[in-house]
């Protein structure tokens, strides 16, 4: 007997600063549209279209977020519909130490382990992040929120 994997929603893994950007300054084009792209990415998680994938990493940045208010709404977020599957920490830990051997930071090497280990995209607006996985290429898809929601055909 096969498994029909097409029902299944795909998964995915955007990092903390991609969540945070709908509470970024929106003067900036760029900043509107990946807080667009973000907010449709979540309408989709809302739809039960796509399986948001929530990591240790999410709270532990997020409860060191300041803002009080911001770190409230995120928190309550991803207890709305993040999905925490069973991680493995010991190999979380040790792919996330060969990332940061490799020169990734160390929250950035977290979420990437997290990700490949729960087979979801990874989505972050940090480009330097994005530069970083191309050198350093993690086993699954990467890019920023516009790129996911292009790619996936979001609308």
């Amino acid at each position: 007997m096969t498994s029909d994997t097409s029902s299944q929603p795909k998964r995915v893994y955007p990092d903390v600063c991609a969540l945070c950007r709908p509470f970024d300054d929106q003067r900036q084009a760029r900043v509107r549209l990946e807080t667009t792209s973000v907010e449709l990415i979540l309408a989709y998680v809302r739809k039960k279209k796509i399986e948001l994938i929530v990591s240790p990493t999410h709270d532990a940045e997020i409860e060191a977020t300041a803002d009080r208010e911001e770190r409230s709404q995120l928190m309550f977020l991803l207890r709305q519909l993040g999905a925490k599957p069973a991680f493995n920490l010991q190999i979380a830990q040790q792919r996330a130490e060969r990332l940061t051997a490799q020169g990734v930071g160390i929250a950035a090497a977290a979420h990437l382990a997290f990700a490949e280990q729960s087979r979801a995209e990874f989505v972050t607006v940090d480009d330097r992040l994005v530069k970083m996985c191309r050198r350093v290429e993690p086993a699954m898809w990467y890019g920023t929120p516009l790129a996911y929601c292009d790619k996936e055909g979001l609308r």
